[in-house]
């Protein structure tokens, strides 16, 4: 079912960009072929219909911060690779060492190329799991889970594994907003967002 056509505010007009938490299992596309859930399930009708299009992509099993736009100029200068930083938290299956966080930071080779993180720390340990902060500049396909997964656990000699993934922050907009909830940013949040484009 989609959401009403207000936001959280209860307004209906439209300030430029809106911010949705999206969850699990919903794909970031405008049609799907199989009938699959897809984002514009979660917004009001007149989203989709007046072309609001999403910045990037999240992939299916990837949850979190997701921003949309109407103009194409946000479009592309948003999705420049490099321009603005992308901030996850992810729960890892496997012990994640300081040898891992050295090899990220040079570079990792996997099937699609060499991939590499802009910064990442540990959080903390959950049994046999890892809780890390990641943040990248620009991402590939499946950017994170790939860089994990050719990494090894030195204990078990199996792959790393992304079990949970979230992007909490998409330069200075941090997602404050439930799963499955929208609104709109506030001006100072849109020029704050410019202003970080304009200066990387």
């Amino acid at each position: 079912m989609r959401s009403k056509d207000k936001n959280n505010n209860g307004d209906t007009g439209s300030t430029g960009i809106l911010m949705l938490h999206k969850p699990k299992s919903f794909l970031v596309t405008r049609h799907d072929e199989k009938g699959r859930r897809t984002v514009f399930d979660l917004l009001p009708p007149w989203i989709f219909q007046n072309g609001w299009m999403p910045v990037g992509r999240l992939d299916r099993d990837t949850r979190g911060l997701l921003l949309f736009v109407q103009d194409a100029n946000w479009l592309e200068m948003l999705n420049t690779p490099g321009h603005i930083e992308k901030i996850y938290e992810a729960t890892i299956r496997g012990h994640v060492k300081q040898s891992h966080l050295d090899e990220i930071a040079k570079g990792v080779e996997t099937p699609v190329g060499l991939l590499r993180a802009r910064s990442i720390a540990v959080l903390d340990y959950i049994g046999p799991k890892t809780r890390v902060l990641i943040s990248l500049e620009e991402g590939k396909n499946r950017h994170i889970r790939r860089l994990f997964g050719a990494l090894k656990d030195e204990v078990h000699s199996t792959p790393l594994k992304v079990v949970d993934l979230k992007r909490i922050q998409y330069g200075p907009i941090r997602l404050d907003v439930e799963s499955g909830k929208w609104r709109f940013l506030k001006a100072d949040e849109i020029a704050a967002l410019q202003a970080s484009v304009v200066k990387s």
